[in-house]
């Protein structure tokens, strides 16, 4: 579709051109962190953006790769930002795919030992996915602390209570050949204010990589199978029809490549055009699967395209 507009890669498009790619498409895949907000506070034109795509009668759903909460925290934050027709059958997050993916394609049976959130449990737990229940006295370690005997799956996410028992703990369980080894995702970090970072979840991955020799499958972006979740509760979903929106080259540019999706860079969060033109010029044809088809400072750019929509069909 890229080339249907007349320019290559990672050209910043604006008024007419974000217009014409509004009509072309019929399914938006938008990231949430760095593209609809920055923590609590939404992005400004965001929720005017995503609630007019969603009443023009394009379809619209939320790939995100944050397991912390469970979906519907995501519906009602949401709505307290001002995003009041999101529902969550849109909201595909890592915690809810994980969950899919262990009840109907590996059919799990037995438990999962969870590094993550509650939010993922909770995930788990509504699929009805039972999980090891953590019940070692405080003092306990890995020489005497108990082992569950029926562990079919260790699933790593974002966790910020992770201990060096639950490190130790999951390092046993993957002894076991037959015990499937997943994460959520595998983000490195994530941006905080004043130039922190947050380690994330392929931080936690890579320790249990070393400590298992073993490789975990990743279920978020960029794998595809997010986009097959999609494609499963979205009947005829048709990949050239869609354009995955995000904010990190190697995480959101990549899912969209993988999945054979038109893809766009918005500047509000991680990355930035020169990473992506860096990319773009690289020697190394593996490097243009980071490169976006298109880029715009915010999706805030969209609503002067709605206007004109607007005005032409007035």
């Amino acid at each position: 579709m890229a080339g249907a507009f007349g320019f290559k890669g990672c050209q910043k498009i604006r008024g007419a051109q974000i217009r014409g790619l509004l009509e072309a498409k019929d399914f938006f895949l938008f990231d949430c962190d760095g593209v609809i907000w920055h923590g609590e506070n939404a992005i400004t034109g965001a929720a005017k953006v995503v609630n007019a795509l969603i009443r023009s009668g394009k379809n619209v759903v939320f790939v995100t790769n944050n397991s912390t909460r469970p979906r519907e925290n995501y519906v009602n934050k949401f709505t307290r930002l001002g995003f009041t027709d999101v529902m969550l059958d849109q909201i595909f997050s890592s915690s809810y795919c994980s969950a899919l993916y262990l009840r109907d394609v590996v059919k799990v049976r037995g438990q999962v030992f969870v590094i993550g959130c509650e939010g993922l449990r909770m995930e788990l737990l509504e699929a009805g996915i039972p999980c090891v229940e953590e019940t070692d006295d405080p003092d306990a370690t890995i020489y005497n602390c108990a082992l569950a005997p029926d562990v079919k799956a260790v699933l790593v996410g974002h966790d910020d209570k992770l201990t060096f028992l639950k490190l130790a703990k999951a390092s046993c369980y993957l002894r076991d050949p037959e015990c499937l080894f997943l994460a959520t995702d595998n983000d490195p970090w994530h941006p905080l204010s004043g130039g922190r970072i947050l380690p994330g979840s392929g931080s936690l991955t890579a320790a249990l990589e070393v400590a298992s020799g073993r490789k975990a499958t990743v279920i978020g972006k960029p794998s595809r199978f997010m986009f097959e979740c999609i494609s499963s509760q979205f009947k005829g979903v048709d990949p050239a029809q869609c354009l995955m929106v995000g904010d990190r080259l190697e995480t959101d540019m990549l899912f969209g490549s993988n999945c054979g999706l038109d893809t766009m860079l918005t500047l509000t969060g991680v990355s930035q055009i020169e990473e992506a033109q860096e990319y773009r010029n690289s020697d190394l044809t593996t490097n243009h699967s980071y490169v976006p088809d298109y880029v715009v400072d915010t999706i805030a750019d969209f609503l002067p395209a709605f206007e004109d929509m607007e005005e032409q069909n007035d």
